[in-house]
């Protein structure tokens, strides 16, 4: 199984930065994609960003061209650059693993969650 730590939530002004990061520990050999989600209160949790081992990578329309995902494979951790925060930003973010051993068995893991708040 995969372990997940996540840091870097915080409180911001508008149109501050943030970065995220999530290092992922335990059978770290067998995880494919690596991406971040985010959950604002009374809405659905969402897909903000994913990037594969590969390095291709997909963002979502409200965070495109201020948000970048990238990633370390040799330290097994994901990174969300966040700029140009906006209010509408706020939300928990939750890193997720793809997890995709050989054998044909998938899963996701989630971190804990780690709360980004963007003041107006």
């Amino acid at each position: 199984q995969v372990q997940l730590m996540e840091s870097g939530g915080g409180l911001v002004q508008a149109g501050g930065s943030l970065r995220l990061s999530c290092a992922a520990s335990g059978s770290t050999f067998s995880i494919n994609a690596m991406g971040w989600y985010r959950q604002a209160p009374g809405n659905q949790r969402e897909l903000v960003a994913v990037i594969t081992r590969g390095g291709t990578i997909n963002y979502a329309d409200a965070v495109k061209g201020r948000f970048t995902i990238s990633r370390d494979n040799a330290k097994n951790t994901v990174y969300l650059q966040m700029n140009s925060l906006k209010p509408e930003d706020t939300a928990v973010y939750y890193c997720n693993v793809h997890w995709k051993p050989s054998t044909g068995l998938s899963r996701h893991y989630w971190g804990q969650g780690t709360q980004v708040t963007v003041s107006s």
